[in-house]
């Protein structure tokens, strides 16, 4: 399994950032070995569409499920047609997000 946090920092300890589309970088991790990868969010300075960009970048990860906070309807329609959830609701570090979902005390949103 594969899940994308939104991040401030390129960390397990950078706290998460609740935009989507203009988050500086998404944190790739796998929730068993808690091994990551930072990808800097190139759409996070685009004039328009940063959101529907972000999503793309995140469905070519292949990635289970999106951790974040803000999202707007185009990214909710470009994740929900590649069938990966959103899940809000987390609070403090990449970490603590992940220990949040993995214990089920996440949410996921309704499209």
């Amino acid at each position: 399994m594969k899940i994308c946090v939104t991040s401030t920092g390129a960390t397990l300890d950078a706290p998460i950032d609740s935009r989507f589309g203009r988050c500086p970088f998404f944190m790739i991790v796998d929730p068993e070995t808690m091994e990551y990868e930072a990808i800097s969010n190139s759409s996070a300075n685009a004039s328009s569409g940063a959101g529907i960009q972000a999503s793309q970048t995140i469905v070519n990860t292949g990635v289970d499920v999106v951790i974040t906070g803000n999202v707007g309807p185009n990214a909710v329609q470009t994740l929900g047609a590649a069938n990966i959830p959103i899940v809000t609701g987390a609070d403090g570090s990449v970490n603590d997000a992940i220990e949040q979902y993995k214990s089920g005390k996440l949410q996921q949103t309704k499209s």
